[in-house]
């Protein structure tokens, strides 16, 4: 399968009336260039989580997105092919790609900007072409510093996610099952065939029932 990738630049204002950039997907020579915000540790520290960034951006089918301040980047959304420990992994296709992570420093959050994230990222018509899942844990989600009960907090990620077209799906995938607020979340593409959905469905279940 072709990986296609077509570059978009837009930009947006941050709540205090900051000019932001929304970019990508970007080469990893691009994001080499960039520093973190300190803000951004939702996955693991901010220098760590740029390590991951540049890695996955030089994946064929690696996309990074991201919202830069200058040369700081207040946010980013990945995508790229399933970890390997997942079972959504042991699925041969290439047409999917899990949403891996999206993230928006504090100072920056409040005025849309993690849609605006995601509209980039599903403006390339490339993405059609890709059945795209994300698994969204509740230990990842900043209930602390938004105030938030872990149910509203699922309630914004299923408005956040919802507004580029995932939408909730059931799994019995332990991780998901750990605990009520977690799910799984699936936009299937427009050009996606349907043996790429059947082989997903498949995965979505693999507990056998008791006797």
């Amino acid at each position: 399968m072709e990986h296609r990738k077509r570059y978009v630049r837009t930009e947006f204002q941050s709540p205090d009336g900051t000019p932001l950039i929304v970019e990508g997907p970007l080469a990893p020579k691009a994001l080499e260039g960039l520093t973190m915000h300190d803000g951004l540790t939702a996955f693991r520290a901010p220098e760590a989580q740029k390590r991951a960034l540049v890695e996955i951006a030089g994946l064929p089918e690696g996309r990074i997105i991201i919202a830069r301040d200058g040369d700081t980047i207040v946010g980013y959304v990945t995508f790229h092919r399933p970890d390997p420990l997942e079972r959504w992994a042991e699925i041969p296709d290439e047409r999917l790609l899990e949403l891996g992570g999206i993230e928006v420093a504090p100072p920056y959050r409040g005025a849309g900007l993690g849609k605006k994230l995601l509209q980039v990222a599903f403006s390339d018509p490339a993405m059609e072409a890709y059945l795209v899942y994300t698994m969204e844990f509740y230990w990842h989600w900043d209930l602390q510093g938004t105030g938030l009960s872990v149910w509203a907090y699922r309630q914004l990620m299923e408005r956040l996610m919802g507004s580029a077209g995932l939408t909730r799906m059931a799994t019995d995938d332990p991780d998901i099952t750990a605990h009520p607020a977690n799910c799984l979340m699936v936009r299937i593409g427009a050009h996606v065939p349907r043996e790429t959905v059947e082989a997903f469905d498949r995965r979505r279940f693999l507990r056998r029932p008791l006797s």
